[in-house]
């Protein structure tokens, strides 16, 4: 297996396990009212903090998954190529 494509599934994987586990989060700590409870206002800007870091986190990840495949296809296309112009060099 190609480790560009290999690359490209981590990447976007883990980018949108990420995404869903932060936003799960953020879900299932709101009240019926729809206002997040936090114990402290400390932990409100810590979590708020992290939670914010890690979506951009999982969206360069996201991003570079999607790279990668790009690079992948790209890749297979050239090589696909290479294999055509020898096929017709041999006849």
């Amino acid at each position: 297996m190609n480790p560009a494509l290999v690359l490209s599934i981590l990447a976007l994987l883990s980018g949108l396990v990420l995404r869903y586990w932060i936003n799960r989060r953020k879900f299932y700590r709101r009240s019926s009212l729809g206002a997040e409870g936090f114990s402290s206002y400390e932990k409100s800007v810590i979590i708020t903090f992290l939670e914010r870091t890690g979506k951009w986190i999982a969206y360069i990840l996201i991003l570079f998954g999607l790279l990668f495949y790009w690079s992948y296809s790209r890749q297979k296309k050239e090589k696909e190529k290479e294999v055509q112009i020898e096929m017709q060099n041999l006849k």
